[in-house]
């Protein structure tokens, strides 16, 4: 059975946080995967703050290293040892983030007291980075200033449900009920076979989550996150700055809403705002006249689709 996509969005303003604004940070639980999306300064703190169980986190990753996305996952390493962790942790990252990381430690005499491992990517290709039997997890090749990627949270298509009435009614032994929920036929004892969809439905649409940031305007990216039940599109400009996009490499709020309707995906979540404006509003203002389902990203916000 599908499960409700929650994210929660622990910072989502660009470059140096400030008093109420964290750079970003988000955490996505998808089919009872508690995944960590960038490390910006301060997660540590946004995780408690979130009452995000930290023991949960198995996997993090990480888009681009500019600071801003990943000054924050030190701290969070550290901590994780301090809490005694004793589960594998695994970072996704550009090439180059293990040997910050190892750096860092090696410096300080650190350690970790769990298992500590990397997935270093290069391709400019998309690629699965993650798979287990619920979930797939897919690098989205973005276009930034530096080597980027977003990341693409897909379900697995679940079981089948089983039709119970229907079961009942031709009197079939429960033994073979998990077989009916992966989609076999069932032949009675007269011969008659009864093909699955008799006696199931069809299982629920599986979810997915598009997490995109930092980028600028890609249509490329638009055939990949089709029909995606949420986008976070990072939306650091309004059209008033709009000629700072090409030079920074990132978008507006207009620009990330053109995407998301050529995209069709159901559900637009903003950030990565730029800390020059005030009014997060006018980003909702900007993006509405080109998709409609439009929503603010903020510091401790949370979606459930």
């Amino acid at each position: 059975m599908s499960s409700n996509l929650h994210l929660t969005i622990l910072g989502c303003y660009a470059a140096a946080p400030g008093s109420y604004k964290n750079p970003t940070s988000q955490v996505l639980e998808i089919r009872n995967n508690l995944f960590l999306i960038d490390c910006g300064e301060g997660t540590q703190v946004a995780l408690r703050r979130n009452k995000i169980k930290f023991a949960r986190i198995k996997h993090i990753f990480i888009s681009h290293l500019h600071g801003d996305h990943f000054f924050g996952l030190m701290g969070v390493i550290t901590t994780f040892s301090l809490l005694k962790r004793t589960a594998p942790l695994t970072i996704y990252g550009p090439k180059g983030i293990k040997e910050l990381i190892l750096l860092q430690l090696k410096l300080t005499k650190g350690f970790t007291s769990y298992p500590l491992h990397f997935r270093e990517i290069t391709s400019k290709e998309s690629e699965v980075i993650l798979e287990n039997e619920e979930i797939t997890v897919t690098t989205i090749p973005l276009k930034h200033r530096i080597y980027t990627n977003g990341f693409y949270f897909e379900e697995k298509l679940g079981e089948r449900k089983l039709d119970i009435t229907a079961c009942l009614k031709l009197d079939i032994d429960r033994a073979y009920y998990n077989k009916i929920k992966q989609g076999g036929d069932i032949t009675l004892d007269n011969g008659t076979v009864v093909k699955n969809e008799q006696l199931t439905f069809d299982p629920p649409q599986p979810k997915s989550y598009a997490y995109c940031s930092d980028t600028a305007y890609y249509e490329e990216i638009v055939s990949q996150i089709q029909g995606a039940t949420a986008l976070y599109h990072e939306a650091t400009f309004l059209e008033s700055h709009a000629h700072l996009c090409k030079p920074t490499g990132h978008s507006t709020a207009a620009q990330a809403a053109q995407i998301a309707a050529m995209a069709g995906v159901k559900n637009l979540i903003l950030g990565h705002y730029s800390v020059r404006y005030g009014d997060l509003q006018e980003f909702i203002k900007e993006a509405a006249p080109y998709f409609e389902n439009v929503h603010l990203g903020d510091d401790g916000k949370n979606f459930t689709f």
